[in-house]
Parts: C-alpha cells; structure tokens; sequence
C-alpha cells in the first residue's frame, strides 16, 4: 500500500469519526465473531455457487482437508497447543463437509440455513475458548521464564551477599544484615545495601576499603567503598569490579542544552553514571599536577558550560590565556557563508594580562552590587533570597586557571587579584556570580583558606598517579581510604559534592575538533547578559572584543595590551615609559620637581660630607686622563636610557647582536644554572616586555648563545655551560 492510499485511508477514518459513523480497520485480524462470520459467508457463497453451476459436490470436501492440513502443520510449527490445532483443523473439515451437502442438496433451505447457523456460534465459540487459552499458555510461559531468571539472579545475589558478609565481619569485626543486591546497569559492579549492627557505622567499613579490596582480589582501580544509607543505621558499598577508569572516553557527541540549575555534568563514576556538578551557589575547586589532565579537565568544564543556556563563562588565565583560546579562536576565525551568521564564542570573555583580570574581577564586583538593588522587587515576587537565573538573567560563572595559586602568591599584584576573587566569592553567591578554581596540588598552603575549604563545595583531585602535593586527606576532609594509586591514568581522580561524597570518577577526553563543534553547536544558544548587570558592567564589558583588546589572540607577535594604555610611544616595545611618549609628563610631582628636589639634597649632603671630612679621593696622578664628560641636556627624574642620545648607547653584547640588556639577561640565565628561567621571569629581571624579551632570546638561542628547553607553559631558556 502506498503512502498516498494510507494517508486518504486515515483520513476517511477521521471523517467517519468525526460524522460518528463506524470506523472500520480493515488491517486488522480477524476475532472470533468476525472469523466465524466471515467463513459462514464464505461457506454459503461457495454453496449456492456450486449448486446452481453443478459443481463436483467433491471439491469443497477437497479443499477443506487441504485447509485442514495446512492450518494444522502450521500451528505445530507455531507451537499452538492441541486443542488449538483440533479446533481449527474441525473447523475445515466441518465448514467443508457443510458446503459439499449444501451442493448436493440446495443451500436455501431452513436445515441448510440452520445448521450453518449453528456451526457459525460453534466457531465463533472455539476459537474464543482457544484464544484465552493460548494467552493463558503464553502468559505462564513467560512468567515461568521470568521466575527462572529471578530465581538464578537470587541464588547471585544471595551468593554475593553471603559473601561479602562473611569479608566484612572477618576483616571488619562487623556482621552485617544484607538488605539487597543491585547490579549496575553497565555491568562494571554492583551494590550492597546492608543494616549495620547497633552502634556501629559506615566509617568501620570504609576505613578499611582497600584490605577488603585486597582479599576480594579485585582489579587494579577497583574499589570497595561505602557511604551513608538511608539512614544511620544503613549503608550503601559499592564494589566495582571492572576498571572503566583504564580506557579513555571522548566528551559525550550530544550537545544538548544544559542548565546550572540542573547539574553540568564533569566525568563518570566507576559504575558508569554520570556525575554532576550543582554549582548555583556553590564554588568549584580542581587541583591536579602537570600531566594530571587538569587542562583537560577545564576544557570539560567549560564544555558544559557552553553549553547551558543560562551560564556565562569568564575565564581568567595568566598564562597567555591558553585555557581559553581554544574556545574563542573558532569563533574568531570563522568566515560565514552568505545566509550564515557569525559564530559566537563558547566563553564570553578572556583575560590573560593582570590587568584584563583586575577589570574583569571589578566588573564581576559591580555586576553583584548591582543585582543587589535592582532585582530586589523580582526576588520579592518570587519570594526567595536567590536571584532567579535563567536565559534572561544568567549566572557568571568565573573560571581562574591556578587561581588558588594566586591566593597564596605573594606578589603585590597577585595579593591584589587575590583579594578581589575572595571578593566575589564572599559577596556573590546570591546574585549568580561563582567561581571555578585551578591549582597544581593539594597542599595546605592552597587549601589554608578559610573562604575556599568553606565556598569550594565541588572538589575534584586529579592524581595521575602523583602522591608529591595531593593531600586527599586536606582536600576531603572526613574521607578515608582514597589512595592516589587507586586512579594512576590520566583525568582520572576524585571528586565530592554536596550531593555525591568523595570517589573515584574520570573525566572524558575532549579533542580540539570537538572544542569548534561544541562552539558551533552552542553559537545560538548562549545567552546574553541582562541589561541591568550590562548597565553596571560598563564600558569595560561592553569592549572587551574590541580589536586593540583581542588582537594578541590571533596574532602571536603581540603582546596582549593592559586596558587602558596605549601600546607604546612610536611604536616601540618595551616598558610604557612616560619619557618616550609625545605628550608632556604633568604629573604632579613632575611638575613639582620631586626627582630633582632628591638629587640636589643628595649632592648637597656628598658636598658637605666632602668639606668637613675629606672623603672625596684625589686623582692618581699615573691615571690616564679621564674621557671627558660630554654636556648633557639637564632633565629632572631618573636616568634612564631612553633619554641618551643614540650616540651614547652601551654597545651590544657579542660583537653587536641583540639589545644592550641582553648580556644581563645570559648572565642571569647563567647563574640559574641547570634550572633555567622562563622568559616571563627575565622580563620581569631585565624591565623589558614579555615579547621583546622572547624575541631576543629567541635570536640567542638560534646563534648558539643560549639553549631553549621546550616543556609547554614550563618552557626555560638555559646557559650552554649547563645544559
């Protein structure tokens, strides 16, 4: 049948219902009242034909033990019981015999007519009686199937249980009451709900997980864990015996919409599930050293929060930005077709310089207070304290790679940037502005914090198999029996929420093509932020993609410019000195002479040292006479080279190659020794910006000078003397 003839065949269904007429299926099988009416006709049809063409009276007898035959080879091979295949097969023979009479001696009489009659209810009334029983047979067939599985899962489970009762109480001291046995769907475990014995506690069995792991010999990355029950007297424990933790697993290929209402999910749990990260009010924190597939894990979180549709994503990362790039680097190298439009990125602002961090924290800041005021009669309407985030007001969420290394740094700059993230922190929950942060270890010094242990809720431990810096105890506090060789691959740790207590988990592996498709998938589906908050933000969001702000991302010869400077004086590099711009200095204390007011009171104290003690030393006499001193145009303030004449340059280290200071930055990078400094901490040695100083070690490195050793972030320049 075509599809043309089932569409016009419903809707003529649909106009008979409509009309309230019958509706009438003519794919439908036969019933019991149909069948025996349908052959009953078919029956006195063939008669009356016969008997007024005078057909062979043997014929019909012919047919119908044919009919016989078949429907009874059929219902053997269908497995119907007896009397099934007896009824049907008397029903031919009978319906046969009925028609070959009807030909010999008329159909249209009152006994023909009534014993056909007759056999129409007898059919009707067998095939009723066989039906039921058939369903009947099936029904028990089925249930008999079912009791035998469940009798063989119980004799499992009861063997499961009869013998992790016995470990526990042996190793334990314990005799627990075995409550049930649930397999896990994915085959990788199973777990035990059992009633403890009066007085004791899940704790006797956890602290002793990996010797019941140990004399139950599972796999390595397999544990035996327990946690609360339903209540005090109950526990859950939870046996993996499958390590799913060994394979690796790409982010999951369904970019559905997501709601940090509804959990963003960050890995899977030995049995398989997800596991999701609530963090509406909640703060995260992820430490895991180098090789412990931290950045990994940054690009899984901020996957799930590209894709959630009430999530705006900040990222800081003082490392050139590389924790974000990836996710805005698609959308800015995108070229859309005609009817296309342009991709968005998947996080809605990057700050890699302090000060793009400064004024991302103070725009996070001033975002809070103003929600504060603003949205007071919405929180009244809704009758609750917290913000209602949703599409049209989304939640900030502020993603610092090693942020907690930040608040412990002791750097002036640092220990500012510090302050305004305990800020936000402290100050934003409510209003929907939380943070995510980064570290390289679980040690007390990042865990010292008293806002972080209390905010950071969402913890997770990215071991790798390190033991050096993972203090699982600081970073899950009350948790026993997590070791760090339990999860030794990488992405693989622990993590706790409030929801879900410490364990294993891993996170999926996200490749970078699937960073541009979750950017592509996501583009329309990321909110914007609200005008209120918009308002508050300022300039300083509304510009953030303006292009002198973005252009360092697509251009690696440029260094990122500090909101609010200009790039330089006449296009040199280096530091931002007010002696090489062209407008002049008004400051002030220029103004007011302060340098030279310290430079006249020191000469003038040198002069009367000289004259009461005669300290200054008279010339040798043998000494080559002294070069004389060129006149100088007096300036007021340090100084500095960028005021000397071109013609009283120091000349240039080896025979003239790179910049004068280059011959300080090689002995420095000498004196580190094999260890080696990164170009960030020559700059910082030498007064120079980060690219120009990477530009002339580069040049170093290529004439023999220095040796670069490359190591990613972690990459050094060495002296050849020590590599």
């Amino acid at each position: 049948m075509t599809a043309e003839a089932t569409m016009t065949k419903e809707n003529s269904k649909q106009t008979d219902a409509a009309q309230g007429g019958p509706v009438w299926d003519w794919a439908a099988g036969h019933g019991p009242i149909t069948g025996a009416l349908s052959a009953t006709t078919g029956m006195f049809a063939v008669a009356t034909t016969g008997a007024a063409t005078s057909m062979p009276p043997g014929w019909a007898l012919a047919v119908g033990v044919t009919g016989a035959i078949g429907h009874t080879a059929a219902g053997i091979r269908l497995r119907n019981a007896g009397r099934t295949i007896a009824a049907r097969a008397a029903s031919w023979l009978i319906g046969a015999g009925w028609t070959t009479w009807a030909v010999t001696n008329g159909p249209l009489t009152w006994q023909a007519l009534g014993s056909l009659a007759a056999i129409g209810v007898g059919m009707a009334t067998a095939t009723r009686s066989t039906n039921l029983y058939e369903e009947a047979r099936e029904s028990e067939a089925l249930a008999t199937e079912q009791r035998a599985v469940a009798a063989e899962l119980s004799a499992e489970r009861r063997a499961i249980a009869e013998e992790w009762a016995e470990r526990i109480e042996r190793i334990c001291g314990i005799r627990l009451k075995v409550l049930a046995v649930e397999k896990w769907a994915a085959g990788t475990g199973f777990t035990i709900d059992a009633e403890l014995p009066g007085g004791a506690t899940y704790d006797l069995i956890s602290k002793r997980s990996a010797v019941l792991s140990a004399d139950a010999h599972l796999p390595h990355g397999c544990t035996a864990t327990a946690s609360p029950g339903v209540h005090q007297g109950r526990a859950l424990i939870d046996v993996a015996t499958v390590n799913v933790l060994m394979e690796e697993r790409t982010y999951p290929t369904d970019y559905g919409p997501l709601s940090v209402l509804t959990g963003i999910p960050w890995g899977y749990r030995t049995n398989a599930d997800e596991i999701l990260a609530y963090l509406r009010e909640q703060c995260a924190l992820v430490v895991g050293p180098t090789g412990s597939g931290k950045t990994n894990m940054v690009h899984a979180i901020l996957a799930g929060f590209a894709r959630a549709t009430d999530i705006l994503p900040w990222v800081i990362d003082l490392n050139a930005g590389s924790a974000g790039l990836p996710w805005v680097l698609p959308a800015l190298n995108h070229q859309p077709e005609q009817s296309e439009r342009r991709w968005r990125p998947g996080i809605d602002w990057l700050a890699s310089t302090y000060e793009e961090a400064l004024l991302m924290l103070d725009t996070a800041l001033a975002v809070a207070r103003y929600r504060k005021t603003a949205y007071q009669e919405l929180m009244h309407r809704n009758n609750t304290d917290l913000l209602p985030v949703s599409s049209a007001i989304p939640q900030i969420m502020l993603l610092i790679d090693e942020g907690a290394e930040i608040l412990v740094s002791t750097d002036r700059r640092m220990r500012k940037l510090a302050e305004k993230i305990l800020e936000v922190i402290r100050i934003a929950r409510s209003m929907g502005v939380r943070t995510v942060l980064t570290a390289l270890g679980a040690t007390g010094s990042v865990l010292g914090n008293l806002m972080i242990r209390r905010e950071a809720k969402v913890r997770v431990a990215l071991t790798g198999g390190e033991t050096e810096g993972m203090d699982l105890s600081k970073m899950f506090p009350g948790t026993r029996g997590l070791r760090t060789e339990q999860a030794p691959y990488k992405g693989s740790g622990f993590m706790s929420t409030p929801e879900s207590p410490a364990a294993l988990f891993k996170t999926w592996r996200v490749l970078p093509h699937q960073i541009r498709e979750i950017v592509a998938a996501t583009s329309e589906r990321h909110p914007t932020l609200d005008a209120v908050s918009a308002k508050a933000a300022g300039e300083a969001y509304a510009r953030r993609w303006d292009g002198d702000r973005i252009a360092w991302m697509g251009n690696p010869d440029t260094t990122p410019i500090p909101t609010g400077q200009s790039g330089g004086a006449g296009g040199r590099s280096g530091l931002n000195l007010s002696a090489l711009r062209d407008e002049p200095d008004t400051t002030p204390a220029t103004q007011a002479g302060a340098g030279s007011e310290v430079d006249r009171l020191a000469d003038a104290f040198m002069r009367e040292i000289d004259a009461h003690f005669g300290t200054t030393e008279e010339p040798d006499p043998s000494a080559p006479a002294p070069r004389p001193e060129r006149e100088r145009p007096e300036r007021r303030g340090l100084n500095l080279s960028a005021l000397r004449p071109d013609d009283d340059q120091a000349p240039a280290p080896q025979g003239g190659a790179g910049p004068e200071w280059l011959a300080d930055a090689i002995a420095a990078i000498a004196d580190a020794g094999a260890v080696g400094m990164k170009p960030s901490a020559v700059a910082d040695r030498v007064g120079r910006s980060r690219q120009a100083v990477r530009e002339a070690l580069k040049a170093a490195a290529e004439r023999g000078e220095l040796v670069y050793r490359d190591n990613g972030p972690h990459s050094v320049y060495v002296h050849p003397d020590h590599a």
